[in-house]
């Protein structure tokens, strides 16, 4: 079994696996409409998590990873907690397309994508919204930035060809918003 990771799961899986392998799946665009009360949110503050959305013309970069034998089911049932129960994503097979040269035809992979149904869907914002409520949430796997930020250098260090705008505008506005926190926290400080 094959399972694809767009989000934290490329560098977090969390689970054991035989293989690894990065790629992109088509007809899927990334983006941080799903709330997150959990991992990296709070119930006073959700934060921000991918999920994807339907987009004929698209491609989404991530990594799938191959399960083999007693894997499979400690990674299903690891999964469907992380995932489904507390992310509120639901399951799709899709094609995945590996990056490697001489990749064969692509892989049938299992991918947990969160729909406008479940209540912790957020939906679009701006850029500039998504990158606030991103700096002020926290959750028992870390702050909402570093999920942003791993993400993002995921996408540069791995697949430098590919293009993610709304990743990486968030990420531009994030950088611009965050030397005003600073400074605002420094004259608090002083004053």
């Amino acid at each position: 079994v094959w399972i694809f990771g767009y989000g934290s799961l490329v560098w977090r899986p969390g689970f054991e696996f035989t293989s690894r392998k990065v790629g992109f799946i088509r007809g899927y665009s990334r983006r941080f409409w799903q709330g997150d009360t959990f991992h990296r949110g709070s119930e006073r503050m959700p934060g921000r998590v991918v999920t994807l959305l339907e987009d004929c013309g698209a491609c989404t970069w991530g990594v799938a990873y191959e399960v083999r034998g007693e894997q499979i089911a400690a990674s299903l049932q690891y999964l469907n907690m992380r995932e489904a129960v507390l992310g509120g994503y639901d399951t799709k097979l899709v094609k995945f397309h590996p990056q490697e040269k001489d990749a064969e035809e692509p892989i049938l992979a299992l991918v947990y994508i969160a729909t406008p149904q479940n209540p912790s869907y957020l939906g679009p914002a701006s850029e500039e919204d998504i990158a606030a409520q991103i700096i002020v949430s926290s959750g028992c796997a870390g702050h909402n930035i570093e999920y942003l930020l791993r993400l993002a250098d995921f996408m540069r260090y791995f697949c430098p060809q590919a293009e993610d705008k709304h990743l990486f505008s968030i990420e531009e506005a994030l950088v611009s918003i965050l030397p005003c926190l600073y400074y605002t926290e420094e004259s608090l400080e002083e004053a």
